[in-house]
């Protein structure tokens, strides 16, 4: 059995949920009115545009045209996770796009392309859908740990600097911090982890059953899935930290001008 399509009358329905939110948010004050509509709103449009790109995508399926594809995700990505971290774009973009590059390929390419072995191996249905999941949160871990990073350091500059002064190298002294990144930006993915299939189904299984699979095939699939999106998080995070950690402090152990705003 199919999935049961969605009418638009299903859709508006839907929409109108929105308002519940909203209330909330003008009845206590909150101030979040605007940004819900606008994040709904660029949501709806994104996904549509995206959704007739993806059947275009699809149907060619080519592997040049994949291939360019996830390289614009990866782009949009690496550009995303440096201005919500609030860093230098320019100055980190070639950097920050080694991680989050290397980890989120190697990992697709070690479950599509090496496991599921798909036929052809670039097939879009595949490596797009997969890819994306794995891109997506590790944009997201790199927001955190790096944020962190850098907020930790500038919060807690006196006990920095006493480190150095008190012999420790660069790399002895950041790796607190580094730590601590690692470990925040890691955690909310372990606890979902710890509680799927008890407290949340996921959404990449629940698609599939709702797609017709059966409900083993899509249990593998979702652990497989969650064990690259781990791994892909903790490699692009770590790898990121220690190259930006190499770039982004002077001679004398201090954290950069650019890095100070």
């Amino acid at each position: 059995m199919g999935t049961i399509n969605l009418t638009l009358t299903d859709i508006l329905i839907i929409y109108l949920i929105i308002l519940i939110p909203i209330f909330i948010s003008f009845y206590l004050k909150l101030g979040l009115v605007k940004n819900i509509i606008i994040s709904v709103s660029r949501m709806s449009v994104q996904l549509f545009l995206i959704g007739l790109y993806l059947k275009f995508i699809f149907q060619i399926n080519s592997f040049i045209v994949n291939m360019l594809w996830i390289s614009f995700m990866i782009l949009v990505a690496n550009f995303s996770l440096l201005k919500q971290s609030k860093l230098p774009v320019k100055a980190l973009f070639p950097w920050t796009l080694i991680g989050i590059s290397a980890a989120s390929v190697s990992i697709m390419a070690i479950f599509v392309w090496g496991i599921i072995s798909p036929a052809p191996f670039y097939d879009a249905r595949y490596t797009i859908p997969i890819f994306g999941m794995i891109l997506g949160n590790c944009m997201n871990s790199n927001i955190i740990s790096l944020e962190r990073f850098f907020s930790g350091i500038k919060k807690n500059e006196k006990e920095f600097i006493a480190l150095q002064m008190l012999g420790a190298d660069l790399n002895e002294a950041t790796l607190p911090y580094i730590k601590t990144a690692l470990t925040t930006s890691i955690s909310p993915q372990l606890s979902s982890i710890a509680t799927m299939g008890i407290v949340s189904l996921p959404g990449m299984m629940t698609g599939q059953m709702l797609g017709g699979a059966i409900p083993m095939t899509a249990i593998a699939y979702q652990i497989a899935i969650m064990i690259c999106i781990l791994s892909a998080m903790v490699s692009a995070s770590t790898i990121n930290l220690f190259i930006l950690r190499k770039i982004s402090f002077n001679n004398q152990g201090m954290l950069k001008q650019a890095f100070l705003k």
